[in-house]
This record gives C-alpha cells, structure tokens and sequence, in this order.
C-alpha cells in the first residue's frame, strides 16, 4: 500500500501581523495535487491542521475542504489532533468527518477502539492505523487509568503514560497479513526541532523515547516537529515535517509531503516529495547602507540590523525592505551590561528625568523621543 503522510499545517498562522491564508492556500493546493497524482491508499495528516485552538471561519473552511480534496483523490483520510488544536473541537466535526468518509479524532476517548482504525486498500491490502491525538501531561494519568491499566505512581513520567497506552492499542499489532501503522502527535528523543514549535511541548518532560512505539509496526507517522526526518528506533519512524516554514527559525528547512510504500511482508520504503508554493522566509543582516543592497525577491524577513538602537529605525528598514516582517538590532550593537547597570535615584525626580536615564541606560540618547515622553506626560497630567 502506499501512504501519504503530512502534519503541522497550521492553518491560520500570522507570521508578525502578516495574515499566511493564501499561501495556506497554494500549499494545500499542491498536497492535494500530490495527492491525486501519487494515488495514495491512506492519507495520514499527524496533527495541528491549526495554528490556534480558536480558528477563524476562513481556517475551518479551507482546512475542511483540503481534507475533503484529499478523501477525493481515493485515499482513505485519516487525521489526528495537535497541541495547537482544540481537541474537542475536532471532535465536533466528527458528524462532518464520518460523513465525508473521513476519520477525525481531536482528543483521546475513554474507548480505546475509537482510535483503532480498520481499512482495506482497493487491491486487498489490509491495514489497521493507531491514531493517537496530542496528549498533555495533565490527562496522561486520566487516560491510562480510562484504559485500565495499572494505577500510575506519582513519580512516574509522561513516557511512561505513553508507553502504556500505545502498547495497549497496539496489542493487534501481531496479526499477521495485515499493515500496523501508528500515528501520534508529540516529540521523540533525540529528533532535531524544526524552530518553530511551543517550547512548552517538545521540551522537558513531553519528550519520549523512540522504544515506546512497538517493533511490530511497518511504520510510524508523527507530527509536532516542523523538520522532516527519520527517527531512529524500535521500528520505521518519521516525522513529515510542516509543509511550509511556520516561523524564521524554519528558513533552512525544506518543506514537503512523506510518500512510504510497505506491505505487510516488505519493509517501508520512503521518499519526499518538496512542496515548494509557500512565500520563502529569509533572515537578512546588515547596515542601513548594506540592506539597501539586498534583494529580497518574494521572501519574507527577518531583519537583523547591524546600527546603534534609535527612534524611527524600524521604520527607515522598512523603507528599505517592506517585505521585512521582524527587524531587529544586533546584539553587538546593545548597550554593555556595565551601562545599563547604571541605576537612577528616584526620590524627588521627575519622570522625564528618570525617562532620560532609562534611554542612556539603553544606548538612546534620542531628543525627539524624549520629546514624545513629554507629550504623553503633559496628556495624563490634564
């Protein structure tokens, strides 16, 4: 059978107040055309199909009609919920989703069969997919014990909750004839970040290591990291990666869709295939007379500029690039730490003179913003 496997579309990203919508557009575009052109048996979407939990109208519909694309070009459509995602919201759609002939689980059920997910390829292939939604620390304990499985002790790790539950809803994964194919939203061990995930869920206690997925699956489909990769382990696991860079911190990498082909009797064979329609991102480093040298083309930017910090720089960068998103001054050119040490007496000053500390402690001797301060004193005294 043959799989197509993508996550991290975060539909609905803004990227420094510049709204991504039409480029969200094209890339699902381009995944569907993949997806038509490749005929894939299953399609496999690894969460966070949303960059908030509240998504506009405008996201909710174009996610909706790529899944819907998908499920057209043939393919069974299989997708899970992310950390960005409202996982009961996903559930609610649930009616829609069943209905369109799509399975769609947000969050982790209290029946392990709801995540168990039987089909048959059009030449008879048989597979079953483990889907397994984001699961936060706070509910690991609640869905082992929905399990019943042993009690969990306090000191034990959210790897530990994991392992439990993947090994119970891959107890079938000994059947003979038959494709055992698991999919989950969350960080392996030792896997490289692709710079624009939640700190929050890919670091400390939320990473696992690869042994809790189980030897007997043909393969492993992730989502939550943005950077298409293997995984070393027990199994054959990989993570897509975001089918277009989500952040600055993303620039190097090369977005794309994961096509594996594997039979019950044959070992996974993979390849990537480039989705090349987003805006490409690019960080840019300068003086103002370097910078107006670049050619940015299309990109996105991130600028870093290499000038003391002053009123109205960002503003004369912009001049320069209006295609700059983020501009930034380089760390060399900040105040020393000894300067900004120095500390200003409060007793019987006026806030403009402890605001005139403030900007020399900050390497901003700038008339004109003390200026401004001035106004917006003389406004909140009257």
């Amino acid at each position: 059978m043959k799989i197509l496997h993508t996550s991290d579309w975060h539909v609905g990203k803004v990227l420094k107040g510049q709204s991504r919508y039409e480029e969200h557009k094209r890339v699902l575009g381009q995944v569907v055309e993949i997806a038509r052109a490749e005929h894939p048996d299953l399609v496999i979407v690894a969460g966070d199909l949303y960059d908030t939990a509240a998504p506009t109208p405008d996201a909710t519909r174009l996610v909706t009609r790529a899944l819907t694309a998908l499920r057209g070009s043939g393919a069974a459509v299989v997708a899970i919920g992310g950390n960005h995602d409202n996982g009961p919201a996903l559930d609610a759609l649930r009616p829609w989703a069943e209905a369109a002939g799509i399975v769609l689980r947000g969050s982790v059920r209290d029946n392990p069969a709801e995540h168990i997910v039987d089909g048959v390829t059009a030449d008879g292939e048989r597979w079953q997919v483990v889907a397994l939604p984001f699961l936060s620390q706070r509910y690991a304990v609640r869905a082992v014990e929905m399990y019943e499985l042993t009690a969990a002790e306090a000191h034990q790790t959210y790897a530990d909750h994991l392992a439990r539950l993947i090994g119970r809803l891959a107890e079938g994964f000994t059947e003979p004839d038959r494709v055992h194919l698991l999919t989950a939203h969350l960080t392996v061990v030792g896997a490289a970040v692709g710079g624009g995930e939640r700190e929050a869920h890919t670091v400390l206690g939320y990473a696992v290591p690869a042994t809790v997925f189980p030897g007997t699956a043909h393969y492993v489909a992730l989502g939550h990291l943005h950077r298409s990769q293997k995984v070393h382990g027990p199994c054959p696991i990989r993570y897509s990666g975001s089918p277009l860079a989500v952040d600055f911190g993303e620039e190097e990498n090369v977005p794309s869709v994961t096509l594996v082909e594997v039979t019950a009797s044959t070992a996974a064979r993979v390849r990537e295939v480039p989705v090349a329609t987003a805006v490409p991102l690019r960080t840019v480093r300068g003086t103002l007379a370097e910078l107006a040298a670049v050619d940015p083309g299309d990109a996105w930017l991130r600028v870093i500029v290499r000038e003391p910090p002053r009123a109205g720089l960002r503003e004369e960068v912009q001049d320069l690039l209006p295609r700059a998103l983020e501009v930034r001054v380089d760390p060399a050119m900040l105040p020393t730490p000894a300067s900004r040490a120095r500390a200003a007496q409060r007793a019987g000053r006026s806030p403009a003179d402890l605001f005139g500390d403030y900007l020399a402690s900050r390497g901003q001797a700038d008339d004109g913003v003390r200026e401004l301060f001035g106004e917006l004193i003389e406004e909140v005294d009257a």
